[in-house]
């Protein structure tokens, strides 16, 4: 196995290294978690995991996540959009400094949600005409509510305007079960929790045509949220029918021709998972675990320190005693980001991630156009204003 650290270079990745990202995982036998983030904070748990375990890592926003990041407050149509972006440029300021990939991508887009996409690629647009690089790594249209013709349709469309920019695109086809963000199939045809070679391969002769940077979220059985390990009625073997499928059509030499993303991932089985990624699953969604151990780091904080935090003076040492150093919320918020980056590391366990890059300890530097590595000077001062001027302005175009 080549080191990934030969061909990928660390921080955000797009085009090309995305690309070779990618293909490495599919051909050495791993998959990339894909950790749904909400805050700046959010997104330091998922690099420092990434940092410590050794490998690159995917950081996701979705639609409520974006509208979050803005500010609950903000009522603008386009707040998705405005916060997505926002999350993106944290990423991109910091990301180099961890010492190992990541990619910057947007998940779940269902067609009544498709202004936030084009706001997102808005942005791409500006981002890729002042620096030659796209602002996100990645999108994922998900429009397997509607018929097959219109959902590839679409995404015909929308990655001919992707590819001018060397941007994956990942599309869903079959429908994930459960609920998330408010995305909800839990009543759902059960039939069309599994998807079929023909229709995966009907993505792939459609797409493969304008580039060959795309994959398939092909539905297995997979459900949004959170259940007991058995309670959900997984069939990753029908993920090498697809291969088995597409390599037939296409006489390829490749194994496993099709990038494949596995969805709905709470609940599997250690096993489930390994087949998946066996059969080129290179990306997985991780999302409502993560969740909890943020949260449950802050809860086990309070539960330890809970006569701190009863008010700012007196404690169990004293009625006069101040509580600050409890209270302060790069205390408490601490605690929760370390027990949302052990989760982390859980699942790139899980999927053999661990390892495959040895964080760079190069000096880092921001990405946000051609800088060169430092802190804050006049020449970086001015790179961030151009980007988030040119994000503002596209965002303010679609009005």
């Amino acid at each position: 196995m080549v080191p990934l650290n030969q061909i990928v270079p660390p921080g955000v990745v797009t085009g090309k290294d995305l690309l070779a990202l990618l293909e490495h995982a599919r051909e050495n036998g791993y998959a990339i978690p894909a950790v749904n983030c909400t805050s700046s904070s959010t997104c330091n748990s998922v690099l420092e995991a990434a940092r410590k375990n050794n490998c690159p890592v995917i950081i996701q926003v979705s639609n409520g996540g974006g509208a979050f990041v803005c500010g609950k407050a903000i009522k603008d149509p386009n707040s998705a959009a405005i916060g997505s972006v926002a999350l993106a440029m944290h990423v991109r300021t910091v990301a180099k400094y961890y010492g190992i990939p990541v990619v910057l991508h947007s998940d779940h887009c269902a067609k009544n949600l498709l202004p936030w996409f084009d706001g997102m690629l808005a942005a791409d647009e500006e981002f890729y005409a002042k620096f030659g690089e796209p602002l996100f790594s990645s999108h994922m249209l998900d429009l397997s509510e509607e018929p097959d013709e219109e959902n590839i349709a679409i995404c015909v469309e929308y990655f001919k305007r992707m590819a001018k920019m060397n941007i994956w695109l990942e599309m869903e086809i079959g429908i994930t079960g459960g609920e998330e963000d408010g995305v909800n199939n839990e009543n759902i045809d059960p039939e069309k929790l599994y998807t079929t070679p023909e229709q995966v391969y009907a993505v792939y002769e459609a797409l493969s045509k304008i580039s060959p940077m795309f994959s398939v979220a092909a539905a297995f059985g997979n459900v949004h949220g959170v259940y007991k390990p058995g309670n959900v009625v997984l069939s990753p073997e029908k993920l090498g029918n697809h291969q088995a499928y597409a390599r037939k059509m296409l006489n390829s030499p490749l194994e496993k021709p099709i990038f494949l993303v596995m969805h709905g991932g709470s609940g599997s089985t250690d096993e489930e998972i390994a087949l998946a990624v066996k059969n080129g699953v290179v990306k997985m969604n991780i999302d409502t675990d993560t969740q909890w151990a943020y949260w449950d780091g802050l809860r086990e904080f309070e539960k330890e320190k809970h006569d701190y935090l009863q008010g700012q003076i007196g404690n169990p040492s004293g009625p006069d005693k101040p509580n600050k150093k409890f209270y302060d919320p790069r205390v408490w918020v601490r605690k929760a980001e370390e027990a949302m980056a052990k989760r982390v590391g859980v699942s790139m366990e899980k999927l053999k991630t661990v390892g495959t890059y040895p964080a760079s300890d190069k000096p880092g530097s921001p990405q946000l156009g051609d800088l060169k590595p430092a802190l804050l000077t006049p020449a970086l001062a001015l790179s961030v204003g151009i980007a988030i001027g040119a994000v503002a302005s596209a965002l303010l175009k679609m009005k």
